[in-house]
């Protein structure tokens, strides 16, 4: 039977949706997944990182993002040292402002975890001495508020969690790997898509972005993220169209317009396909308008 991480055994009982685990040294932990991300920083000693059939070394300066049910566990451990920062993404609004056009964003945290379940130990981020100490700096701010839990802590935790998703998105576009650069590429094209989210997507347009031919860009895309373009477009979609039905009162035509799609029934069967409700039931159930 696979042994799943819950979140109530991992987070603080107040709910917030951010925890850090030192492991100094890492004993060996059984196969396990999670309910929760996890943000893995190498700082120290090394091991073989084993997920599912597949096994790659870890040392000092890896970090990577383990989100998903699928199983991991490090063997192999000599003087291994970890940070893990636990997370619930669906409690945090990760994409503020202007993060989604950072490339590096898109190619840790959306691309490479899904392109590791295909391709294990291509495209890994990897710290130099300099971003490592700026990464754990970081760190210990959040730690000290997470530990302290003074008035505002959250706000004060969350700000420097994101702080360190900034600082490893931009060290992940200074990727020298040819893999790394591979995701890249595919980043600027999801953060392309981002910012057009509601514009008519442009195959030719996004292979141009990643400097890839048409086919290729659909290969290594589909590859990536474990989906095609068209069905991540809908999807992101549909998940701003959750945002609206749970924050305003307007109308479905008019959010389904907004978000991108020029045919409301359409965007109603879309819907359902995805969430599994109309959106009209799921306003309701999220208790909005």
């Amino acid at each position: 039977m696979k042994h799943v991480l819950k979140i109530d055994e991992w987070f603080h009982p107040d709910g917030f949706p951010i925890s850090v685990e030192r492991r100094e040294p890492q004993e060996h932990f059984g196969p396990h997944a999670h309910e929760f991300a996890e943000l893995v920083i190498v700082t120290g000693g090394k091991c073989l990182h084993v997920t599912g059939h597949d096994s790659w070394e870890l040392t000092a300066g890896d970090v990577f993002v383990i989100a998903g049910p699928r199983e991991h566990e490090y063997r192999d451990l000599v003087d291994l040292r970890l940070v893990n920062i636990l997370y619930q993404p669906s409690q945090l609004k990760l994409g503020l402002l202007d993060l989604p056009s950072v490339a590096g964003y898109h190619a840790l945290f959306t691309l490479e975890p899904a392109w590791r379940n295909r391709q294990p130990a291509k495209g890994r981020l990897h710290l130099s001495g300099k971003e490592m100490a700026q990464v754990i700096e970081w760190v210990e701010r959040l730690e000290i508020e997470l530990k302290t839990r003074e008035p505002g802590f959250g706000f004060m935790a969350t700000a420097s969690f994101m702080q360190i998703i900034g600082l490893l998105s931009r060290c992940y576009g200074r990727s020298p790997s040819p893999d790394g650069r591979a995701l890249l590429r595919i980043g600027e094209a999801l953060s392309h898509l981002e910012r057009n989210i509601h514009r008519e997507m442009n195959l030719e347009e996004l292979a141009s972005i990643a400097h890839m031919s048409r086919r290729s860009f659909l290969r290594v895309f589909q590859s990536a993220t474990g989906t095609s373009p068209l069905a991540w477009v809908i999807e992101q979609r549909i998940n701003r169209a959750c945002g609206l039905l749970r924050q305003t009162d307007r109308r479905v035509t008019e959010i389904a317009f907004d978000v991108g799609f020029n045919d409301s029934n359409y965007f109603t069967r879309q819907f359902r396909k995805i969430t599994g409700l109309s959106p009209r039931s799921y306003r309701l159930r999220q208790g909005a308008g």
